[in-house]
């Protein structure tokens, strides 16, 4: 079977990277295709994941329309070369709209109920939407639930062992307690209208933390130089293994907390 995997968003590499080695060991042909929005080329080469660049899109409405049409033509070009026999996204637009141009099956998943743009440019699109069961909205026939989390794609103990190494990494010994926070740059379309903590809020839990134990910021947006020194400083892919020693975590974003959760 021929396989097209469609990757938006970091957390995109994570879902899938199991499943791509899985299907590959199987015999399947598989073409990934990656937007490098933050470190999704990153993850990928760390992964030993080859894959096909779709450029980086924009953060400003003018752009984000712009890439909406570039995305599209770009894909329409590796499907017609790839001719794949399904196409996988993580509800996003672009693969969804492109696969049912050529009549071809797109699965989408989705664990985000808010994401309604991204529901209206992907749902009617797509064969099926896979979401958790956990997820409160009905989308109709086309919805299969599963009895799981998107996390445990790449968290659960077959795949995912915490590395304490981590640890040195973060100057910490190994019963010293510290706290991650997380701030997001509000810029995803399923981000507008949502508003996330003031600059002031920020200094007042990272101030207040850090009299205590030692804290950690992992920001998607540059940090004011007060709050720069606490910026934590280690490769990507090493970060689940600091969540998962981590004595306590607060973020804007719900990936990470959910992260938290399983691990």
């Amino acid at each position: 079977m021929k396989i097209l995997i469609d990757i938006n968003h970091p957390a995109h590499v994570h879902y899938f990277k199991n499943m791509i080695k899985i299907m590959a060991e199987k015999g399947h042909d598989l073409l990934v295709i990656s937007r490098n929005k933050e470190i999704e080329h990153y993850l990928l080469k760390k992964e030993q994941i080859p894959f096909v660049s779709r450029g980086e899109g924009s953060n400003s409405l003018k752009g984000k329309i712009s890439y909406f049409f570039y995305a599209i033509y770009f894909l329409i070009k590796q499907v017609k070369r790839f001719k794949p026999d399904i196409v996988i996204s993580f509800g996003t637009p672009y693969p969804a709209i492109t696969a049912w141009l050529f009549k071809i099956p797109h699965i989408s998943f989705n664990d985000t109920e808010h994401a309604k743009l991204h529901h209206f440019l992907t749902d009617a699109f797509s064969k099926n939407i896979l979401t958790p069961s956990c997820y409160t909205k009905e989308l109709g026939d086309k919805q299969i639930r599963f009895n799981s989390y998107m996390e445990l794609c790449y968290l659960h103990p077959n795949y995912f062992s915490p590395d304490n190494s981590v640890l040195n990494l973060l100057k910490v010994k190994r019963d010293e307690k510290y706290v991650i926070i997380r701030f997001v740059s509000w810029n995803a379309a399923h981000d507008v209208g949502q508003t996330g903590l003031t600059l002031e809020k920020k200094r007042e839990i990272v101030n207040e933390l850090s009299k205590q134990v030692k804290v950690f910021i992992s920001s998607e947006g540059e940090l004011p130089k007060d709050l720069k020194k606490f910026q934590i400083k280690i490769p990507p892919e090493k970060m689940h293994d600091a969540l998962a020693f981590a004595t306590l975590f607060i973020g804007e974003g719900a990936t990470m907390a959910s992260e938290c959760a399983m691990l």
